[in-house]
């Protein structure tokens, strides 16, 4: 990792971090489009397999170390249910249902849930009243988003779609906190990218086989073939290279920001190529997600304060 961090972003940094938000927005285009002929599980297994085999021949060709040690399967087996196989189901399955854009508002979530779990789960991440009070504001955006599908039909498969995207960025919260004992363990992030997709990867074939056989599928259409590939290595692969290679100039609470951005790139994709419109209480509870972010980052709030005599 770089030895200095910027504590303001530069040109690159922001270029890569809206970069960034694009591969990140688009992987919920890529998936609504592969979805129409791909099987959930598929999809996911042909996904993670991509951008494993990826990210494998660039620890390879820059002399990192490879996810091979036996002491980290087992650590990666876990990361890779909770980070990919769970999350990346339920988010391929909840898109058969509801808009893209909807799903990557309520994908804005995570770091709500990541407030909960690391204040009750670490001792060193407690939270604070400005994170609390984040989280009470971004859940209440929730609640006015599917609030309407909630009262019209409460065993509707939109509603359980939505209920599926909130599951699986709990799952992600959840990632994040077992993602920890890495650094104690002395692997680099891209070497744990690397193994949690890898470990998806053998996860999932024995489910496709067993759910999803290959032999009775139908195959999938050129759009949903090129989605998927696009989904690998653009939305996958090179979005995890540029946002480690972000963390590394910019540090995390930088990186984080794309938390921000990932919603509006999603829904213009949605907009503009899939002709997805959603419902103004869509936008409001949008608004009030990004409010209780800005509250849970911290940043904007602190430079409203006075500054502190010497």
């Amino acid at each position: 990792m770089s030895p200095t961090i910027a504590l303001r972003m530069g040109a690159r940094d922001w270029a890569i971090l809206l970069f960034l938000s694009v591969l990140w927005g688009g992987s919920f285009f890529f998936i609504d489009v592969a979805v129409d002929s791909v099987n959930p599980l598929t999809l996911v297994l042909v996904r993670v397999t991509i951008a494993a085999a990826i990210l494998l021949a660039v620890l390879k060709a820059t002399g990192r170390p490879l996810p091979f040690a036996r002491a980290t399967s087992i650590p990666f087996l876990v990361l890779a249910l909770l980070n990919n196989a769970i999350p990346f189901t339920l988010f391929a399955w909840g898109q058969q249902h509801i808009a893209s854009g909807l799903a990557s508002i309520l994908n804005a979530t995570t770091p709500l849930w990541a407030v909960l779990v690391t204040h009750f789960l670490t001792a060193d991440e407690k939270a604070t009243p400005l994170k609390v009070a984040g989280v009470a504001v971004g859940f209440a955006g929730v609640a006015v988003m599917i609030g309407g599908d909630l009262l019209l039909d409460i065993s509707g498969e939109n509603l359980l779609a939505q209920l599926a995207c909130l599951g699986a960025t709990l799952c992600y919260a959840l990632a994040g906190v077992h993602a920890r004992r890495f650094r104690a363990m002395g692997v680099p992030p891209m070497t744990v990218s690397a193994g949690q997709l890898l470990a998806c990867a053998l996860v999932m074939l024995p489910m496709v086989l067993l759910f999803e056989p290959p032999w009775r599928a139908t195959a999938p259409e050129p759009g949903a073939m090129l989605a998927i590939l696009g989904l690998a290595v653009f939305s996958t692969a090179l979005a995890y290279i540029l946002y480690f290679r972000l963390i590394e100039t910019a540090g995390a609470t930088n990186a984080i920001l794309v938390t921000f951005l990932i919603p509006a790139t999603a829904i213009l994709l949605g907009a503009t190529l899939l002709g997805e419109s959603l419902a103004p209480r869509h936008f409001g509870g949008l608004a009030l997600i990004v409010f209780g972010l800005a509250a849970i980052d911290g940043r904007v709030f602190a430079r409203s304060r006075p500054p502190t005599p010497a």
